[in-house]
């Protein structure tokens, strides 16, 4: 077995933190529904993530707010800098049609809007950030590294999230269904579920009554990993499950298009322990797997996916980094295995396969060359599949050697192509018209 990448992660986390929570995260006040809180590793749960009882019917809807402290802020003239704050709450629909609170963020820049037109909006999806409450992208905002003993939550997406602020962008972020709401487990890459929760957010932050974004204002998807399957299914389902939201343009970032190539890669890796995040997950979906995960998974992999349910990036690198999921399985065979030999898996995977719809609006796909943890060929068929529809596609092959380590290179393409993915996007918000390089993609890598 390969060794677990302490050193790695460590060094992830101290070059990625921005600020420190060293202590469980205290109590929100504000208007929830229930004033008791959870707990998740040791990190007390905001009763704000507590979703009441009765969900409103329109999607996009709030249900309920209230102000969010920025860890990195500095008073200013007109307000705090970048931005003001608040914490969301509100309603969408999941992949089975079945409603669902979801919780996020919504940050008013201080900076003015420069470009042409109204202030825009960016809904950022945010990359993998694990499966248990305490992770949310939203409360990252609040405590960039939570470091108590038991977890470690690192708030990388929050520097995407500034470098937008900084441009007088106002930015919504989702925590996604099920990631910090406590009453059901995050499903974790499920392209319904992620795309609904990211075009829901924009919804949201539309009608929040201190937003100075209108429906008037120029929408804009951004998300790298996990988040940027997200935005690559949100731009596929705009058209159908949310025709009020006008998309300028969709930044998806190493996006895990095909799932099952997915599995492959990452078992074994660095970060395994996702694998279980989308066991769990797709289990939370259609509990109709559940007999086949029984037939297949042993007592040390019940365990493996009941530990992971609660746990956060830094604790899955710890924790089950270079794990294979053979050591999961009654019959020694590893996932990848059991889903060739079970065509209902199959059948799953396929629905959750992006790339079947044209998608709204512009495009920005990129991928770096080396990635082996989500696949550099998958993320570059799904731009094939995208232009072969007729799709204005910007494919961008992000050209860095593999080193080695499968977390390395998939985090790398993040950074060094950050600041150009979001030059790109925020061309598009200004209204400058997009190209399209489909042309050139039978040579390029």
């Amino acid at each position: 077995m390969p060794p677990r990448p302490r050193t790695l992660a460590a060094a992830i986390v101290a070059a990625l933190a921005l600020g420190a929570q060293a202590v469980p995260a205290a109590a929100a006040d504000g208007p929830a529904g229930d004033s008791t809180t959870t707990t998740s590793r040791g990190v007390e749960i905001p009763a704000f993530y507590t979703p009441p009882s009765e969900l409103p019917g329109a999607d996009g809807t709030l249900i309920r707010h209230e102000p969010l402290p920025l860890a990195l802020s500095l008073p200013g003239i007109d307000g705090p800098l970048p931005g003001r704050a608040t914490r969301l709450m509100y309603k969408s629909t999941d992949a089975n049609g079945e409603a669902v609170a979801v919780t996020g963020a919504y940050i008013e820049p201080a900076a003015k809007w420069r470009g042409d037109g109204p202030r825009p909006l960016v809904a950022v999806a945010p990359g993998t950030m694990g499966q248990g409450d305490q992770c949310a992208a939203s409360m990252a905002l609040e405590h960039p590294l939570q470091l108590n003993g038991q977890t470690v939550s690192v708030g990388y997406e929050d520097l995407s999230v500034y470098r937008l602020l900084l441009r007088g962008v106002a930015v919504v972020v989702t925590d996604y269904v099920g990631l910090g709401t406590t009453d059901r487990l995050h499903t974790y890459v499920n392209r319904v579920d992620g795309a609904h929760a990211v075009l829901d957010a924009v919804r949201a932050a539309r009608a929040l009554d201190s937003a100075s974004v209108t429906s008037e204002s120029r929408v804009g998807l951004f998300g790298y990993s996990q988040g940027g399957g997200a935005t690559a299914a949100a731009a596929e389902l705009q058209p159908s499950y949310a025709p009020d939201v006008q998309l300028a343009g969709t930044y998806a970032g190493a996006p895990p298009a095909d799932l099952t190539e997915v599995t492959k890669a990452i078992d074994g890796s660095d970060l395994a322990g996702a694998l279980g995040w989308s066991l769990n997950g797709f289990l939370q979906t259609e509990p109709a797997l559940r007999p086949i995960a029984d037939r297949y998974i042993n007592e040390a992999g019940q365990e493996a996916l009941k530990d992971l349910s609660t746990m956060c990036v830094g604790d899955a690198l710890f924790g089950y980094g270079g794990d294979s999921s053979t050591h999961w399985t009654k019959t020694g065979q590893s996932i990848s295995d059991v889903i060739r030999a079970e065509p209902v898996l199959q059948t799953f995977l396929a629905e959750q396969r992006i790339g079947s719809l044209k998608p709204a609006g512009p495009v920005r796909v990129a991928t770096g060359t080396g990635d082996d943890l989500v696949p550099h060929g998958q993320a570059r068929r799904l731009a094939v599949d995208w232009c072969g529809k007729g799709a204005q596609v910007t494919y961008v092959p992000v050209l860095l050697p593999g080193v080695g380590s499968g977390l390395l290179n998939h985090f790398a393409p993040l950074l060094t192509d950050q600041g150009s993915a979001i030059s790109w996007l925020t061309d598009r918000l200004s209204g400058e018209p997009a190209g399209s390089n489909c042309w050139s993609m039978p040579v390029q890598p």
